[in-house]
């Protein structure tokens, strides 16, 4: 992969100096999954802007800064496909990396051919198989001092016309159920593995709510009552019980208290135990 750029060294060291200082530290990308505590974060929030987004043959380089739209564009025009299910997907790059996004039956660590990362000692990179990659996980999720930095993709040829039909068609859902100005943090939980769950709920779950080996955690939220549950400013979707927005006024303390409470019936109800895609920023180690 290239070599240092002069963003990413300014970028390092911001980084140690902060952490020699012992302040408390955020490190952040587009920021669109984020719930920030009303009192806001007491500490540095840093962001790596970098953004380049290069390409030789079927593979495509790009620094964590750049918006994850961008790279799908350029995928799409160069007539490459991997990650064209991917659009409308708000966010970075480096996100996505970090937490393996993904829709529509693909997920960016199927095309990660390597990782560039700083482990607060040194930067390296790791391959595919060394990321762990699993379902909205990675291990950069867990070791969350380790900061990406750029990643590769392996791509395959493809139709750039046929590609950004498909992606089109794909961003017209995405844009009915998540609307470019609803003010939320997409699905607030991940979906589960069908494989994982117990046996007796397993059994209960229809052949039809499953969908590539998971069943939505909506499937779930629905059966406890949560659409259209309001708490102050926040509401569920009346039409998604996973989808949780701010309707106006709506405050970070409420969206917390309606995640715990669905929380709390699907687990009284079904014994399971929903996790967060979310993530929280200034509500201390609880919710680290």
């Amino acid at each position: 992969m290239v070599a240092d750029s002069a963003e990413e060294n300014a970028f390092l060291k911001a980084l140690d100096l902060v952490r020699a200082q012992g302040c408390a530290l955020a490190v952040i990308g587009g920021g669109t999954n984020l719930i920030v505590h009303d009192d806001g974060f007491r500490g540095v929030v840093l962001r790596y802007t970098a953004r380049e987004i290069s390409r030789s043959g079927l593979h495509v380089r790009f620094d964590a800064g750049a918006v994850l739209q961008t790279l799908v564009d350029f995928t799409i025009d160069h007539g490459l496909s991997g990650i064209e299910t991917m659009t409308g997907i708000p966010g970075w790059t480096g996100g996505a990396v970090y937490g393996n996004a993904g829709a529509y039956g693909r997920a960016i660590h199927q095309s990660v051919r390597s990782v560039r990362f700083y482990d607060g000692a040194a930067v390296r990179e790791f391959n595919n198989e060394q990321c762990q990659f699993r379902y909205r996980e990675s291990t950069f999720k867990d070791h969350k001092n380790w900061i990406v930095l750029s990643a590769e993709l392996d791509l395959a040829e493809g139709s750039a016309a046929a590609l950004r039909l498909q992606a089109d068609e794909i961003l017209k859902v995405r844009n009915a159920k998540y609307p470019p100005t609803m003010r939320c943090a997409g699905s607030i939980f991940k979906n589960l593995l069908l494989a994982d769950l117990p046996d007796g709920v397993r059994s209960f779950v229809p052949a039809a709510a499953v969908r590539e080996g998971k069943v939505p955690s909506a499937y779930f939220l629905e059966l406890a009552g949560a659409k259209g549950m309001r708490n102050g400013g926040i509401e569920v979707a009346a039409y998604h019980a996973n989808l949780i927005y701010n309707a106006g006024g709506g405050t970070a303390s409420e969206v917390v208290q309606v995640i715990d409470e669905l929380k709390d019936r699907v687990r009284r109800q079904f014994g399971l135990d929903l996790e967060e895609e979310v993530q929280y920023i200034g509500f201390g180690p609880e919710r680290g």
